[in-house]
């Protein structure tokens, strides 16, 4: 993949409890990607929950795309999911059950996927 600019990390703590902010998550994520950006989003607390398939099909923002399509067009893009360990233990859900695009990686791997060169920062 070509790169227009640097690396895109997206830091998204949230679920099912804030449409809103999966939503508009995503759709920066997937910009990003469609303008050449590597992009990861750190998923952590219930964001985590979003690497379980079928999680974001009960996703919706009124008025935007659900989620789950979103979803599948960050990981058909190359964006990467990256699952907080310790959030994704905590609430006991299965490693061997994720998306396409997710994994887990805690801050060393994330700080690994950065490299030595700025990255854009997006929180939500």
């Amino acid at each position: 993949m070509s790169t227009q600019g640097g690396r895109v990390v997206i830091n998204l703590a949230t679920g099912h409890e804030d449409a809103d902010r999966v939503t508009v998550a995503f759709l920066v994520a997937v910009a990003a990607l469609e303008k050449g950006r590597p992009v990861a989003m750190f998923a952590t607390k219930e964001a985590v929950r979003l690497g379980v398939p079928g999680y974001a099909e009960a996703i919706e923002s009124a008025g935007a795309p659900p989620v789950s399509r979103l979803s599948a067009q960050f990981a058909e893009l190359g964006g990467e999911l990256l699952l907080c360990p310790v959030c994704f233990n905590t609430r006991k859900l299965d490693p061997e059950q994720l998306t396409a695009g997710a994994r887990l990686a805690g801050a060393t791997p994330l700080w690994e996927w950065i490299g030595d060169e700025p990255a854009t920062v997006f929180s939500y």
